[in-house]
């Protein structure tokens, strides 16, 4: 129960004539639910490339002053959930890496599961890194590669990238998106006033008026210049789409492999009423990410849907820390019952995952002091077992609750008097597309390439440090 921490959203916008750095700016605050820690815009005039990144939700980060300096016709943004490198001001992106006419500003959504390796060999040639994060790694790999044009460098650092990601880079005249063999992560590509963008989810399109073109595919190399769009791809061997955007990520009025998200997630619950029907009173969603779900058991099953929580959407965006007694209310921050709708009923709550299990036990005992007679947990993923090394902040091994206790143990660890988790078989037919195009290694421990169970999020932080940057600052705009 959202103990999943998103990836993170990007965006590329080629557009002569247009305020880019405005379109960007909207662009990111249609992707924010995908990170919240960070956000930055890079842009392209001439030879200068300007860039502004701070801490904070993109309506923080930006105001009319900052995006006037952001000036030229080509731009890229990102918001950030740090899946490599603590969430601190040097990691926030786009980076920004090269000199004079090999500039280029990058900005990822993934996870290299080798960056430890390659940025020790790019040190060893006298590459300097000014953060933590594997994104660095992935831009100055792409500088190191032994090619003229910047196309055949990004085709020689994909051969050598392990893991996931989805790029959007610039250089001084042209936008580039990147989308991994495999798949992992979602790239779209739309049109807008005769010029192109690109965006993690095609929510982002609708926001900016935008018109939806077509998925960037596994392993393509978009390039967008004064030309139009140019498209190269290396070899993939396998997709893997990451499950977890359609039960979780993705927002649900965006469109991924030509399913809306928010259909896709009415038949989870449908299929959860099926595979665990009870006797209840009411059916409610935890929101947002399980309401359609919720929604779709209490369809199929006849038993009415309620709002039995109701959601502050804040809570947990801010740098301010609560003090000791509102710490204790915990969960009660972020969701508050809705006490006459719910006293003396047999509740089935639908949620869209369990991960650590701290928080379902907290939102059960709410429902139960605000009148619950009966609490029903039903998942409509299949139980966790296992981390994610491809982008998302998921948990260690051993704090997932699944990973060590069966599911009459974990009914009993929450408090709910019956739990049901969805089926994979469930789950593949609710997203209606076959298994092995996607990667559901949390479920069944089956990576769709190599990993080690070990791997930590802050690796790059314990290499030894590199000297003082050299990195010029006489074009880079930040805090």
């Amino acid at each position: 129960m959202h103990d999943l921490y998103e990836s993170c959203g990007i965006f590329g916008i080629y557009a002569p004539g247009v305020d880019v750095a405005r379109v960007t700016f909207f662009a990111l605050y249609a992707l924010q639910h995908r990170g919240q820690e960070s956000a930055g815009i890079a842009t392209a005039e001439g030879d200068s490339i300007h860039i502004y990144t701070d801490m904070g939700l993109v309506a923080h980060v930006f105001n009319e002053e900052q995006l006037a300096r952001l000036k030229g016709n080509i731009a890229i943004g990102h918001n950030r959930y740090s899946t490599t490198g603590s969430s601190v001001a040097c990691n926030a992106q786009p980076v920004l890496v090269g000199p004079g006419d090999m500039r280029l500003a990058l900005g990822h959504n993934g996870n290299i599961t080798n960056s430890a390796a390659l940025r020790i060999e790019l040190e060893d040639k006298g590459y300097v890194f000014t953060s933590s994060t594997d994104s660095e790694v992935i831009a100055n790999l792409i500088l190191s590669a032994p090619e003229k044009d910047i196309e055949g460098r990004i085709r020689y650092a994909m051969r050598r990238l392990q893991g996931a990601y989805s790029l959007v880079a610039l250089t001084g005249d042209k936008l580039y998106g990147v989308r991994d063999p495999m798949g992992v992560r979602p790239l779209c590509l739309g049109s807008l006033d005769g010029g192109w963008v690109l965006a993690s989810e095609t929510c982002a399109l609708d926001h900016i008026g935008a018109q939806f073109i077509r998925e960037v595919e596994p392993g393509e190399i978009v390039t967008i210049d004064g030309n139009g769009v140019r498209s190269t791809r290396i070899e993939s061997v396998r997709k893997a789409l990451c499950i977890f955007e359609y039960i979780y990520f993705a927002r649900p009025d965006s469109i991924l492999n030509g399913k809306l998200i928010y259909t896709i997630r009415e038949r989870m619950g449908a299929i959860l009423s099926r595979e665990h029907p009870v006797k209840a009173d009411i059916v409610i969603g935890v929101p947002d990410s399980a309401t359609a779900a919720g929604i779709g058991y209490a369809r199929a099953s006849g038993i009415p849907y309620h709002e039995g929580l109701l959601k502050n959407r804040y809570v947990g965006r801010t740098f301010i820390e609560p003090d000791q007694r509102l710490r204790e209310l915990g969960v009660r921050l972020k969701f508050n019952p809705l006490t006459q709708e719910i006293q003396g009923k047999r509740l089935i709550v639908v949620d869209d995952s369990i991960v650590r299990g701290t928080t379902t036990p907290r939102v059960i005992n709410m429902l139960r002091k605000a009148g619950a007679r009966e609490v029903h947990m039903r998942i409509c993923a299949p139980p966790i077992r296992y981390p994610c090394f491809f982008g998302v902040d998921m948990a260690t091994r051993w704090e997932l609750i699944a990973a060590h206790k069966s599911i009459a143990q974990i009914k009993d660890a929450i408090g709910a008097d019956s739990l049901g988790y969805m089926s994979m078989s469930g789950l593949i037919e609710s997203v209606g597309q076959p298994q092995n195009i996607f990667c559901a290694a949390c479920f069944t421990g089956e990576y769709p390439s190599p990993v080690q169970l070990e791997m930590d999020k802050l690796q790059l932080e314990t290499l030894p440090s590199p000297s003082t940057s050299i990195r010029s600052l006489s074009e880079i705009e930040t805090k």
